[in-house]
């Protein structure tokens, strides 16, 4: 990397290394990929999943052996951030021009995109995107076109096409808001014609393309581009005397924020949660707290968006909460009162927009409830069907907040018609990749607190339920192993799938402290496995009240506290929930040197049963898995109790794993998979009537069935 290319810019962020680059050259494809990889690492040049890039190259046709251009450019789906070549669609470049001849004008759109398919030259392409022709009609060899907020924000300025003009020298095109196609093609090919010699067009409300003979010149000059907007905008924003009209509130400090985030998070997931199930994302980002602690928010809220890869996921417009930052959210009736009705208008305004717009072949109205909830004081909460998409959504309408802050600093914002947003929200072709996406995991937009699930039958059971598609909160009370976890499911599942916290069950603090974790990472909880434990192995005489105590604290009182907290929050959505009590055949049956361990066993599975009873009525099941002799990666047959469990049974350590398996009826050793797989039994969707029942997995113990 050049330290004077990269000191030139001081808004974008300079990524090229110049070595690396170099042993690219000769393949245009794999620097359009380094490209846009760049490109997509910071947020500021584009959203996730938003815009595309392009090359433009000569390859040998397969069919006849001759020479011919070839366009490579991003496909529908993906994220220039993470694009590689299986990504791309390439297209002959002749044919998709020679498209003009049977385009029919801007109400066939839609059959053009069909027609893409005839002009494929990799037959591992990618499908094509409805920007395809934007860069197909376009001479450049390589073509960037992004959705920077600086770009956007005078691209969504009432005088935007003015001061683009003024700005650039006339050297940066303008073409008005259109819905991007074929037709936006052949405008962006005659503004080139109309302004020879421009570096770049801005569209309307949308965004901007830029371009250049090599990869290099191309991100370069996008690079060039988007730093003078930026430096535009924030010379103008100096000047005001406060942003969004300056503050009608002051935030609450963050640990109280916090706080009113995570007592406030369950129920806002309950009400959105009416039609899907939906994960939540919560942040209280300084530019966050600016927009939403305005005199300017209630004027700029209701607008909307502009850039249609903004409310295509933040829908509409967000709500605005009438609380108070200091809202006293302990009673739960009371604050249900009080958001009722705010969500219903909310569902009613969206119902009127549908209604409204609709036309004969539009696709049926879509969940009527917000993505987007704003608290002025404390944060913004956004809800989607798993966390990826929430978090997503989050960080475009922080794009869409940092356009309205810059084209109200140059001008004042402009946002697309609601007719406008319809046509894009509910586009056929929107609507047919929605279809073409896979069905749901069995536990999609369910969230899963699973106490020691750092190793053993924890993890096992986290996995599983991470591999099923819910969000899990890791957590254990040994930091070092808890730390080794999160790598690995960072490593196997992302940032998306988990959050991790310290937990004791014996300690409040902590339990409170992973109940928090879960509401502001994903909304709430909906399913608690109670799987901490440890076991003491020592005859009557030698056991001790510290033992006893120990046994009872973790097992009894720990998962006691544990469900109570989760059972709050589950009260709080309002739609149920799963409580798993990971207790051991020992509950059902006696064995020697065992007083303390087995008498807290059974105290866990009649509490299980207690629980059923009273937590019926709230939709909330309880269920019990035994596991015996659960031996691999397990920290309660490290030490005295394997040595223990040996000697009560006069056999050696090593031999524990067949000595258990030989006494049982399937002659069968217990891993922590097959625990984790009877969770899923319950919690899966395939025992949704049960409550109360008790699952044995421990290869078949006469003397511990259930009777």
């Amino acid at each position: 990397m050049s330290v004077s290319r990269a000191a030139r810019f001081k808004h974008v962020s300079y990524l090229w290394d110049e070595a690396y680059a170099a042993s690219l050259q000769g393949d245009e494809v794999a620097l359009l990929i380094y490209r846009s990889n760049l490109l997509g690492a910071d947020l500021r040049l584009t959203n996730y999943g938003g815009g595309n890039t392009s090359c433009k190259t000569i390859q040998k046709d397969p069919l006849t052996g001759a020479n011919t251009e070839v366009m490579w450019v991003k496909g529908s789906g993906g994220d220039l951030g993470t694009l590689k070549r299986s990504g791309l669609a390439a297209l002959y470049v002749e044919r998709l021009r020679s498209l003009e001849k049977v385009y029919r004008g801007p109400e066939h759109e839609d059959e053009m995109v069909a027609l893409f398919n005839h002009c494929i030259f990799d037959l591992n392409s990618k499908a094509p995107s409805i920007d395809t022709p934007l860069h197909g009609f376009l001479p450049f060899k390589h073509i960037d076109h992004l959705h920077p907020d600086a770009a956007i924000a005078i691209a969504a300025a009432k005088d935007g096409k003015r001061i683009t003009g003024e700005l650039f020298n006339g050297t940066i095109g303008w073409v008005e808001w259109q819905r991007p196609g074929f037709d936006l093609g052949l405008k962006m090919l005659q503004c080139l014609h109309e302004n020879p010699g421009i570096r770049g067009i801005m569209l309307g409300s949308h965004g901007l393309f830029t371009w250049g003979d090599t990869a290099y010149e191309s991100y370069v000059n996008t690079l060039e581009v988007i730093e003078r907007c930026a430096e535009y905008i924030e010379e103008n924003v100096r000047k005001q005397k406060a942003i969004f009209g300056g503050a009608k509130i002051k935030s609450l400090p963050q640990q109280q924020r916090l706080q009113q985030a995570a007592a406030l998070a369950p129920l806002l997931r309950g009400f959105c949660s009416q039609t899907t199930r939906m994960v939540g994302h919560f942040t209280d980002d300084a530019r966050v707290l600016d927009f939403i602690n305005s005199n300017d928010l209630t004027r700029l809220a209701p607008m909307g968006t502009s850039c249609p890869d903004h409310f295509l996921r933040t829908k509409i417009s967000p709500l605005v909460l009438n609380l108070s930052p200091t809202e006293d959210l302990s009673n739960l009736q009371s604050i249900k009162e009080k958001l009722a009705p705010q969500f219903e208008a909310y569902r009613s305004m969206y119902t009127e927009y549908y209604n409204s717009c609709k036309h004969t072949n539009s696709p049926p109205m879509r969940d009527a409830n917000p993505v987007v909830i704003l608290y002025p004081g404390v944060g913004m909460f956004t809800f989607s069907k798993d966390k990826q998409t929430a978090r997503v959504a989050a960080e475009f309408y922080l794009n869409a907040i940092n356009v309205m802050r810059g084209a109200e600093a140059i001008s004042s914002y402009t946002s697309l018609s609601r007719q406008e947003a319809f046509n894009i929200e509910y586009w056929l072709l929107e609507e047919a990749k929605l279809q073409r996406m896979p069905k749901p995991k069995a536990l999609s937009g369910r969230v899963a607190l699973i106490t020691g699930s750092a190793g053993g039958i924890g993890k096992a059971i986290a996995r599983k339920f991470a591999d099923e598609g819910a969000c899990v909160v890791l957590n254990d009370n040994d930091a070092e192993r808890l730390n080794n976890a999160q790598e690995e499911f960072q490593k196997d599942y992302g940032k998306d799938v988990f959050t991790s916290v310290v937990l004791d069950v014996t300690k409040n603090s902590d339990i409170q402290n992973a109940m928090t974790a879960a509401a502001l990472a994903f909304g709430g909880v909906d399913i608690i496995v109670n799987c901490a434990g440890l076991s003491i192995s020592k005859p009557l005489e030698e056991h001790t009240e510290e033992d006893w105590d120990l046994l009872y604290d973790v097992l009894v009182k720990g998962q006691f506290a544990v469900t109570k907290a989760g059972v709050k929050i589950m009260r709080k959505q309002g739609f149920g929930g799963d409580v798993l009590n990971i207790v051991s055949k020992n509950a059902l049956m006696s064995g020697p040197n065992n007083a303390g361990y087995g008498s807290a066993k059974a105290a866990q599975l009649h509490l299980s049963r207690l629980n059923a009873a009273e937590l019926g009525k709230d939709g909330i099941r309880v269920n019990v898995v035994n596991p015996d002799a659960v031996i691999y990666d397990s920290k309660i047959w490290e030490g005295a109790w394997a040595e223990g469990r040996a000697k009560a049974y006069g056999v050696k350590v090593e031999e524990l794993p067949a000595y258990y398996a030989k006494r049982t009826l399937l002659n069968e050793i217990i891993m922590p998979e097959d625990i984790a797989l009877a969770c899923f039994v319950f919690v899966g969707g395939f025992l949704n009537k049960s409550t109360g029942n008790v699952l044995n997995v421990d290869g078949g113990i006469a003397a511990a069935f259930v009777r």
